[in-house]
């Protein structure tokens, strides 16, 4: 919908007027706004949000109604007193205080609030502006020189606990400063999307994302919680500390946005949602100033070719392109690092000139022996178990290379899950044992039973003459 004065609309509502832009710091809200033109916004769009707060809720005290717009008293009571003047609103009750009155629709207030739930049914923050958000999404951009990067040392401590190898691990961290495209391909299993997501945890510095934007007279809701995690709450405090914040905007982590195979070409764009008239954002979008990780690249309801060119031209100007009802384009920041995962062979997906523009490609594929027996150690004290070196080398020898499947990272968790999950059901303690361990495995192939599919049991003496370190380390 769009947001033009009613009939009988406030005086002077119809007034576009934007405050100047404020110097604040990248990576945290700007001051909050002292009156209805700081805000950016129209004194109908104020009102209207106002009118339909109230609609909803009814007598309604004034700190209650700015903590759901999530705007100032001073620009409340700028919207109010122009609704009591329009006879829209009034004084239900006062107390004490300057804060503590609360207001009521009147009877005509109620039937043009309902005029303006027909037309939106949102009630929630105010938005802030496009031109508003282009101009902190720019400040806040990774790609600022005085934004934070991560060095050989951090990315040496993040994956500590990882078993890369240092040349994969020196490949993760230039691609990540470089905030070119990067391309993780290998065996599924290999653990791709964990090291995906750890580059998204990997990120620095905090930005201030809106609750929604205004977009040519449409709200978009933007902020999601299960993207847009928050800072911390002593981040949060400090922010609050250090400048009294607009409240239309949340301070949260740096965003790492996953789709997957169930991408297709309606998610690309803006979306409108015909019972509220709302759009919603769409993913890459959300995920601004921070990771786009694009997961079983290959498998979408779209060709690989056709989605990546579809962020090309974005990819190049930092700009993108989305319609809004009518076919009208709008211009938004695209400040995002793309990160595509595959396990599909990257020179079938994709042509060599697709290939030539993506700027790393990392092959992420089996374990070495020692990398998974140490991975295999550090999963069984996660889980609570003694590690059996037998056990484990009757694991790699004669479980993988019996099989000729592949050391992948995802083995060790899914094996001890499971043997986890045989143990509680039989109702005994979980214990790592090369039945234990064959019976998990055996869980995990397709069409097989475990008691025919099992191999003839394995036992090793202390003078064998070979010891798993002497093998695998």
């Amino acid at each position: 919908m769009s947001y033009t004065a009613p009939t009988g609309a406030l005086p002077h509502s119809s007034l576009r007027m934007r405050a100047p832009a404020p110097d604040y710091a990248s990576g945290s809200p700007p001051p909050q706004p002292r009156c209805v033109r700081d805000t950016g916004l129209e004194l109908s769009l104020i009102v209207e949000l106002v009118a339909k707060a109230m609609y909803s809720i009814g007598k309604i005290h004034l700190p209650v109604l700015t903590g759901k717009l999530k705007l100032s008293i001073s620009v409340l009571r700028e919207a109010l007193d122009a609704m009591q003047a329009d006879h829209l609103a009034e004084v239900a009750g006062r107390g004490d205080s300057d804060l503590d009155v609360h207001y009521q629709l009147t009877e005509g207030g109620r039937l043009r609030a309902a005029e303006f739930l027909a037309r939106c049914r949102y009630v929630g923050p105010a938005p802030v502006t496009l031109q508003a958000y282009r101009d902190l999404a720019q400040r806040q951009s990774g790609r600022q020189a005085e934004a934070g990067h991560i060095g050989m040392a951090e990315m040496a401590a993040a994956f500590a606990d990882d078993v890369l190898e240092p040349g994969v691990r020196d490949l993760l961290g230039a691609a990540l400063q470089s905030r070119r495209p990067l391309l993780l391909h290998g065996p599924s299993g290999s653990g791709k999307t964990t090291l995906a997501r750890k580059l998204g945890q990997l990120q620095t510095g905090l930005v201030a994302i809106p609750h929604a934007i205004l977009v040519e007279g449409h709200i978009v809701q933007f902020h999601d919680p299960a993207v847009h995690l928050p800072a911390s709450p002593q981040h949060a405090r400090q922010n609050e500390e250090r400048r009294n914040p607009d409240a239309r905007w949340t301070l949260c982590r740096r965003p790492l946005v996953q789709v997957g195979a169930g991408l297709g070409y309606e998610m690309l764009d803006l979306r409108l949602d015909h019972a509220s008239g709302v759009y919603r954002a769409p993913p890459h979008f959300m995920a601004n100033n921070g990771i786009l990780l694009i997961d079983d690249l290959g498998r979408q309801r779209l060709p690989a070719e056709e989605l990546l060119n579809r962020f090309s031209a974005p990819l190049d100007s930092g700009c993108d392109q989305l319609t809004i009802e009518g076919g009208y384009k709008i211009a938004v920041p695209f400040d995002v690092t793309v990160v595509l995962a595959t396990n599909l062979a990257p020179q079938a997906l994709l042509d060599e000139s697709f290939l030539r523009r993506i700027g790393y490609k990392i092959l992420v594929g089996p374990l070495s022996e020692a990398a998974y027996a140490a991975l295999f150690r550090r999963q069984c004290h996660q889980h609570a178990l003694a590690c059996d070196e037998d056990v484990l080398y009757y694991l790699i020898t004669r479980l993988h290379y019996g099989s000729g499947r592949p050391l992948l990272a995802s083995y060790p968790a899914e094996l001890l899950g499971r043997l986890h999950d045989f143990a509680a059901f039989a109702g005994t303690t979980a214990r790592l044992s090369a039945a234990a361990i064959e019976q998990a495995w055996h869980s995990m192939a397709l069409g097989q039973g475990t008691a025919a599919a099992a191999a003839a049991p394995v036992t090793f003496s202390a003078d064998s003459g070979t010891t798993l370190y002497e093998r695998i380390i």
